[in-house]
């Protein structure tokens, strides 16, 4: 239906979707378990949209992300707890792919945060930031002072990694 309704004449520019069923603390086992089964729900509607965008997938840009990250070691139910550390997918024939950015702090017990917690290195919402201004092209003062005002200073989005295609 989003795919629709942005291949429409005048259509939106800008589509969210939320997923539930990821808090998943027990059981989350390999490929077949709980996990891996949304993953793969994951993977087929995003494969769903960019087939239904069709010609559009060319100047897409979609982020995956999610609100809480997971701790780095596994809990007594077979499951993960919330934690800090998280990641982004960005993809999409607009961005530019195939690779890890990250500034990678390890999994050993020293480099975990309080010991249990994959050490977040970026602002989430620089990623965004990074986003809205190559892709959506919101100019710089906007960013900075109407949304993301706080995230100016202390995160600025990375342009040493390009996202998007020029």
């Amino acid at each position: 239906m989003a795919a629709t309704l942005m291949r429409s004449e005048g259509g939106p520019q800008v589509a969210v979707f939320e997923a539930t069923g990821w808090d998943t603390h027990a059981n989350q086992g390999g490929a077949k378990g709980t996990l891996g089964q949304r993953l793969s729900g994951l993977d087929k509607a995003l494969a769903t949209l960019a087939t239904e965008l069709g010609p559009l997938w060319r100047q897409t840009t979609v982020m995956v992300v999610t609100e809480f990250g997971r701790t780095a070691a596994m809990n007594g139910t077979r499951g993960t707890d919330h934690g800090t550390g998280a990641c982004a997918f960005l993809l999409g024939g607009a961005v530019q792919g195939g690779r890890v950015i990250a500034d990678w702090p390890g999994l050993s017990y020293g480099a975990l945060l309080d010991g249990r917690d994959l050490r977040p290195t970026l602002d989430l919402r620089s990623v965004f930031k990074g986003v809205l201004d190559e892709h959506m092209r919101v100019d710089a003062k906007t960013l900075n002072t109407r949304i993301f005002p706080t995230v100016m200073a202390r995160a600025p989005y990375r342009t040493d990694t390009r996202l998007i295609l020029p």
